[in-house]
């Protein structure tokens, strides 16, 4: 595993990289706003802190909505080709989620956790060795657990 992961957006206007040792977690996530802004069943996310992310290349816009819990969100995407890179609770915040097939190399997604199963599409099959929320856990700490056990030995 690389310690840098790179990737950008579709029409190459923005790049970015991420400590891949400071991701957090990875997790499919099947709220209607992840379907809306992945225009499929579920958006995928790497969740990592804020430092561990830096844009390279490009500049980004945003908007602000709430999310399903009804805290606030910030959507950061390409101005030119639309493509979302991240969410965040904006720039106080000390965490990011970056849109995971947003990356350069994709063959190296595998998600330990799946949230707001209770959303999810009735032909969407869930592996069921994964950890299963029907909605936002409480705390993240059983999902940062079971990717840290994955993927750091």
């Amino acid at each position: 595993m690389s310690d840098m992961w790179s990737g950008g957006c579709q029409c190459g206007a923005v790049r970015y990289e991420i400590a891949a040792a400071e991701v957090l977690t990875l997790v499919c996530c099947h709220c209607r706003e992840c379907q809306r802004q992945s225009a499929s069943a579920f958006g995928m996310s790497l969740i990592l802190p804020r430092a561990a992310f830096a844009l390279v290349q490009g500049h980004l816009q945003s908007f602000q909505w709430r999310s399903e819990r009804g805290t606030a969100r910030r959507g950061n995407f390409c101005p030119t080709c639309g493509v979302r890179i991240y969410n965040d609770d904006a720039e106080a915040g000390s965490w990011v989620s970056v849109k995971a097939g947003t990356l350069d190399d994709t063959s190296i997604l595998d998600p330990v956790g799946h949230l707001w199963t209770k959303r999810a599409q009735p032909w969407v099959s869930l592996p069921e060795e994964l950890l299963l929320y029907p909605a936002e856990p409480e705390t993240d700490d059983a999902i940062n657990a079971a990717y840290q056990k994955r993927t750091r030995p």
